[in-house]
């Protein structure tokens, strides 16, 4: 949907902050701005990480999130909210009662809980709170494989017929949809995604593609549909949208080069400039 310059859809991303700009709240500014929206942010901790990984993570007081989230919807129009790294029960806690109070339009949930070694993020009762605070008032949760496992307390799935057995715990979650990540199974030519909505599931497929960068991806999809969102798209398009302009960015991925780990997508290639 079209807008002008004049009243471009303002986007918050709530997340943590990667010193390496490949992830977190540097990935979803990069994709909210690519996909032609305005980024604001809150951030929630600081992480010491490059291309190689995390050596450090500072979270931020409580109080001082909270403030964040006081300065930017008491002044900004924000029309989507985007949820990323929350560190602990406290925050999660604080962040849902905020967009409880504040009531954007839109609010998409990647439910940052499992590092890439497999490890939990979030202890088992910030997940809790995480499941009965913040999940059910999103339009949309965007969990990869090992997050779903656990936020069901299941197995994490190995085929495209794992991921359809999971539905129904998943819209017992309470949120109004889950985009089911299929990214994390490797064996499979294609990187296909379940969307679950309440009535329906669809598959939305696409090509896998073979490059080491794809750090930040799921920072990047999230924000990208959380833009779409805020610029009129219903969640279908906007998912869609977002899966298309992931899918452009991870393509791309191998004309930067940055770090010698896994680097960044190309939230900017060529071409990229209101992808909708």
């Amino acid at each position: 949907m079209p807008h002008s310059q004049d009243n471009i859809p303002i986007v918050l991303t709530i997340a943590g902050s990667d010193s390496g700009g490949g992830a977190g709240i540097q990935a979803d500014i990069k994709a909210i701005s690519a996909t032609g929206s305005y980024a604001c942010s809150v951030i929630t901790a600081i992480t010491s990480q490059n291309t190689l990984g995390v050596s450090a993570i500072h979270p931020i007081p409580v109080a001082h999130i909270e403030s964040q989230l006081d300065a930017v919807f008491s002044d900004l129009n924000i029309v989507a909210v985007k949820v990323g790294m929350l560190a602990d029960s406290e925050i999660i806690d604080m962040v849902a009662r905020k967009i409880r109070q504040y009531q954007p339009k839109h609010l998409v949930v990647d439910p940052v809980m499992v590092a890439t070694s497999g490890d939990l993020l979030l202890k088992h009762r910030a997940i809790e709170v995480l499941k009965r605070e913040l999940l059910p008032l999103a339009d949309l949760i965007t969990p990869n494989l090992p997050e779903a496992a656990a936020l069901i307390g299941g197995q994490v799935p190995k085929s495209e017929d794992d991921m359809g057995a999971m539905i129904e715990q998943l819209r017992r979650l309470g949120a109004n949809a889950v985009l089911l990540k299929g990214g994390h199974l490797e064996s499979d030519d294609n990187s296909n995604d379940l969307l679950i909505e309440a009535k329906s599931s669809d598959l939305l497929r696409a090509r896998r593609f073979a490059t080491k960068n794809t750090h930040g991806t799921g920072c990047t999809l999230s924000s990208a549909i959380a833009s779409y969102l805020a610029q009129g798209n219903r969640l279908h398009k906007a998912v869609y949208l977002g899966k298309q302009y992931i899918s452009q960015a991870i393509s791309h991925a191998d004309e930067l080069t940055v770090g010698r780990g896994h680097g960044p997508v190309h939230h900017f290639f060529p071409g990229h400039i209101n992808v909708r």
